[in-house]
């Protein structure tokens, strides 16, 4: 009777846990990080993550083309394999590999509505920890930052169209496809001391980094 009576015991825990795990998998439906892609150009494979029905890098474009405008942030080539390149807006309209594209405005907000809106998305794309704690590449405190999505988001700064660069460790900034006129075009920031993302325009020179969206 004892071990009838464990046996149910038993099958009831084990039922539960494959509740919980089913209801876990549900959840994360819409979020698969386990891919990659190998860019053919040059053989650098990135990883990437499918976050609703959109399949974007996890990682900065680090592809150097034969023209356009890209710089290494400080002008060091170190940087490149952590950050990426940064590159004018013109140049990035067109190095992503094909099939790929660099992502207009709306299909940011897309992601961005997906994860729950402007004041919060931020900080579900942005790596973990922090700098002075020796466990991240964000300056503290690295603000909401749960990377839950598998973005990776990191604060590769920028280089400004007078030469300077900048924000390096502080702000993570990204181009749009989308121009506001015909200096201008949208980009997409985080920074270390916030969850939100902020959305703006700047001048197409300026470098920022860039983040391919599969077709």
């Amino acid at each position: 009777m004892k071990s009838k009576k464990r046996f149910k015991r038993l099958l009831l825990l084990f039922m539960g846990f494959l509740l919980v795990f089913a209801m876990g998998c549900d959840k994360e439906d819409d979020i698969d990080i386990a891919n990659t892609f190998k860019d053919s150009r040059d053989g650098r494979i990135y990883r990437t993550v499918t976050i609703d029905d959109q399949v974007w890098m996890a990682e900065n474009l680090a592809f150097k083309p034969s023209g356009g405008n890209y710089w290494a942030y400080g002008n060091l080539n170190a940087y490149v394999e952590t950050y990426g390149y940064l590159y004018d807006w013109q140049t990035a309209l067109d190095v992503c590999p094909a099939e790929w594209r660099l992502p207009a405005d709306a299909e940011w907000t897309q992601l961005i509505g997906f994860l729950g809106g402007e004041d919060v998305a931020g900080g579900k794309l942005k790596a973990t920890g922090t700098i002075e704690a020796g466990t991240g590449l964000w300056h503290a405190p690295n603000t909401g930052a749960t990377n839950e999505t598998g973005f990776t988001a990191l604060p590769g700064g920028g280089r400004y169209h007078n030469g300077a660069f900048g924000s390096l460790g502080s702000y993570g900034i990204w181009w749009s496809a989308t121009e506001l006129d015909a200096g201008k075009a949208l980009y997409l920031s985080l920074g270390y001391n916030r969850s939100d993302v902020y959305r703006n325009n700047y001048d197409k020179g300026n470098g920022f980094a860039v983040r391919c969206l599969r077709d």
